[in-house]
């Protein structure tokens, strides 16, 4: 899949360090919240830190992605692809192994843990997924952390990579209360939600509909009674 990638100039040592320094207060924030609850909950401030550090730093939010695709049928496939990958692995695979090495069950978000055909909670919780998940958590996690991680690196393609790979691990601590089978399904999830993100030229609206989607499955089939 092609889409257009920002051009990537090299960093100045002084721009690596204030990345450095963004990337360290990032993942204070997220374990200090998740973690250790001495700070409000870190998606609403990762996003205000998405939109103050690109507009300054980088006059824009080009480089993150947060631009239009070159092709929307080729980012809602890719984002489908990711969702059948999200859940078909999670299900068959990833859940069961965390289960089996941590045997207590995983505990599941009241956004998405909803009774059977409460419809009334279930739209608000389906807007409540798209908003603070699928846009909130991706600018923050892979739009905003994800990059500066990559700055550190100078944005090589490796330090791309790199960076989908810590990111992942902080947005599996990032879903702490779910428990450690929880933390280790969440960060599988912050893998691919990751890939999608680099696959897709970074372009962050991939990533964006490949969560949402996944969520809003997870909530229709509490819904159903599927899932109880």
């Amino acid at each position: 899949m092609q889409a257009d990638i920002p051009a990537a100039p090299a960093l100045t040592t002084r721009q690596r360090w204030i990345s450095l320094a963004e990337i360290a207060l990032g993942t204070f924030i997220v374990i200090g919240h998740n973690i250790f609850h001495i700070i409000p909950n870190e998606v609403p401030i990762l996003f205000v830190l998405f939109w103050v550090s690109f507009r300054i730093r980088d006059g824009g939010y080009k480089l993150p992605g947060l631009t239009r695709p070159k092709s929307w049928p080729k980012t809602v496939l890719l984002a489908v692809a990711a969702v059948i990958l999200l859940q078909g692995g999670g299900q068959l695979l990833i859940e069961p192994l965390a289960h089996h090495i941590w045997p207590q069950p995983e505990h599941v978000s009241s956004v998405i843990h909803i009774a059977p055909f409460d419809w009334k909670l279930a739209l608000r919780n389906l807007a409540i997924v798209w908003v603070f998940a699928g846009f909130g958590e991706e600018l923050g996690y892979r739009g905003y952390l994800l990059n500066r991680a990559a700055d550190v690196g100078n944005r090589t393609r490796a330090a791309y990579i790199l960076a989908a790979l810590f990111v992942a691990v902080l947005f599996g601590f990032g879903h702490y209360y779910k428990g450690p089978a929880g933390v280790m399904d969440s960060t599988c999830s912050g893998l691919v939600l990751g890939a999608v993100y680099l696959i897709s030229g970074r372009n962050l609206w991939a990533a964006i509909l490949a969560h949402g989607l996944s969520d809003t499955v997870a909530v229709v089939a509490y819904f159903m009674g599927w899932a109880n």
